[in-house]
């Protein structure tokens, strides 16, 4: 500051300037703030904050179903911080094959209308993780005698190389039906192991397992998640071009994870 007898200092969280005057009721602290800069630093805070809570960091919230009390702790963590309460309405459930469904994340008392429906294998695409969806899905499959199959062997926003792939098809292709197959919200990693699924087991066309990957299911192909239905089309031009060949040869053995990726350049993502 250019007053007399000012002293200008810097705050080292905020690196934002600030002035000390001398007036006559004493001294004063007059503060210049970015408050775009203060504005962001506590959205990060809350931010930081809110991912804890996501991941089960803070105390027994989300991270354990073992007594009654840290059960019902879990319940809140997986409606709040899991998006469970939307999917209360809306389960995305679809049979893409006889004995064989799709659906978003469900709840427990969902698994449990599934075992009634006779549903006798889940295969969540979330990878196992100590979280409240994890954990209460393994508690439901267990009370009602249901098989629960994890695999990290999908991803909605990125490509997997064909190993990964030849992975999940192997996996889809041996479970016994009837069985379910789920991620979070049920539109892009279920889409995606429901269209693999119906190439290799089911025999079906290019353009009925691309139905897997739709608005019906809330899939987005703009967005990010995009990226999936970009690799079927790199299946599609290959069969247009060299001819029949099946999806897990494919991926063994033409498949380039390099031009997957490309449609993150193709689309200018961030």
């Amino acid at each position: 500051m250019s007053q007399r007898g000012a002293r200008v200092w810097s705050n080292p969280t905020l690196d934002a300037p600030c002035a000390r005057l001398a007036c006559p009721g004493g001294q004063r602290t007059i503060k210049r703030r970015d408050n775009f800069s203060i504005g962001a630093l506590m959205f990060k805070t809350l931010k930081r904050g809110f991912k804890r809570f996501e991941r089960g960091e803070v105390g027994q919230f989300g991270n354990d179903v073992s007594t009654p009390r840290t059960r019902r702790l879990a319940m809140w963590h997986f409606h709040l911080f899991d998006h469970a309460f939307l999917r209360g309405i809306w389960t995305n459930l679809y049979e893409i094959a006889p004995g064989v469904w799709r659906s978003n994340q469900p709840s427990p008392a969902r698994i449990k209308r599934y075992a009634q429906m006779g549903i006798k294998t889940i295969l969540s695409l979330r990878g196992d993780k100590d979280l409240s969806f994890m954990l209460l899905e393994k508690q439901a499959c267990a009370e009602h005698g249901i098989t629960l199959i994890s695999t990290d062997k999908a991803a909605a926003r990125g490509a997997l190389s064909g190993k990964d792939y030849v992975a999940l098809i192997d996996l889809l292709a041996s479970i016994p039906k009837p069985f379910l197959i789920h991620c979070k919200s049920g539109a892009d990693r279920a889409g995606l192991a429901s269209a693999l699924y119906l190439l290799h087991c089911e025999g079906a066309s290019i353009g009925e397992a691309k139905k897997m990957l739709s608005f019906r299911f809330m899939h987005l192909k703009s967005t990010k998640t995009g990226i999936l239905d970009h690799i079927l089309d790199l299946y599609e031009a290959d069969l247009k071009a060299h001819g029949p060949i099946p999806i897990r040869d494919w991926f063994e053995t033409r498949y380039d994870i390099e031009k997957a990726r490309m449609f993150k350049t193709m689309r200018s993502f961030p």
